[in-house]
């Protein structure tokens, strides 16, 4: 076993460079990187002697007693145990501050949006222009497929097969590093070979397909300010990633199974897809109530009120 030897003076930002470094030698994905980038400063400028190994721990353990949501409380977690774990392996501290610490039950956000505000939506891009033009095109892809905003930024012409109706989302881009192929539906491929068409011819091969006017490549950030801007002009709160859940719900409704719902979305086992399961539960009832035999079998009188006398 090798031991490596303690590494003595140097700075979490020293640390957090040569982990990133690591990192993106793993190939993770870009917006893990970015993640990375943002959540760590974000950390150590609030506590900024938490690389101090006497201090740690009690910076750490504050930090998690936030008032903050599950999904929020295990973010911080996830990111802070990843570097710390990566230090003590490196040598640069002697133990993990997050040690211990346990994930906390999510039951997870899932948003249902009504068809008729889908529609009004997919009404407002002005698709006499480019960036309207892949607006509707990118709505149309995430609730034609669920894809996550992140792996649908990252597409270049030849991930696409407007031809076969497919999408491949490689595995460098999916969120779990595992490929896989989407089919799509016939208007969402008709509007990906228009944006297609649209495309600048001195842009390369490696430009995405949802790109910025100019050929650069658009953030998630500013997607998701595209579609907040949307949302307020229909007088609804949506954002970006509302309509992967859209996609699922209907997808459920409409009949589609879990396992190959779980497949298109991209789940690593059938937790989260269980999530939107239990969502559609009280679309059972409801289908329930107006198609069960007994409600014609047996019907239920309704009692009418006896007035008092005078």
């Amino acid at each position: 076993m090798t031991v490596i030897p303690f590494r003595k003076d140097v700075s979490w930002q020293e640390a957090a460079d040569e982990f990133i470094y690591f990192k993106m030698a793993e190939g993770r994905a870009e917006q893990t990187i970015q993640d990375y980038k943002e959540h760590l400063p974000r950390f150590f400028k609030r506590f900024p002697d938490a690389f101090d190994p006497q201090k740690a721990r009690k910076c750490v353990l504050e930090y998690m007693s936030d008032k903050i949501k599950p999904a929020t409380y295990n973010l911080r977690l996830a990111y802070l145990r990843c570097f710390f774990s990566w230090c003590v392996k490196e040598g640069i501290l002697p133990s993990d501050p997050t040690e211990g610490l346990k994930k906390k039950k999510d039951e997870g956000r899932i948003v249902s949006i009504e068809d008729d505000v889908l529609k009004r939506l997919l009404e407002l891009p002005d698709k006499g222009t480019f960036t309207g033009l892949r607006d509707y095109a990118l709505m149309l892809l995430t609730m034609d497929t669920g894809i996550r905003p992140g792996e649908a930024l990252s597409l270049i012409p030849l991930d696409i097969n407007v031809r076969s109706r497919e999408v491949y989302v490689r595995a460098e881009v999916a969120k779990t590093r595992t490929r896989r192929t989407l089919p799509i539906s016939p208007a969402t491929a008709k509007a990906i070979s228009k944006l297609l068409s649209a495309r600048h011819p001195g842009w390369e091969e490696d430009v995405p397909v949802f790109c910025s006017q100019d050929g650069t490549r658009l953030q998630r950030s500013s997607w998701s300010h595209r579609i907040d801007e949307y949302a307020k002009r229909l007088g609804e709160h949506i954002r970006s990633y509302d309509l992967r859940h859209a996609f699922a719900l209907s997808y459920l409704r409409n009949g589609g199974n879990t396992l190959s719902l779980q497949r298109i979305m991209g789940h690593t086992d059938l937790t989260m897809t269980k999530r939107y399961v239990a969502y559609t539960l009280g679309d059972i009832k409801e289908q329930h109530a107006h198609a069960s035999p007994v409600n014609k079998l047996v019907p239920v009188r309704k009692r009418v009120r006896r007035t008092k006398q005078p």
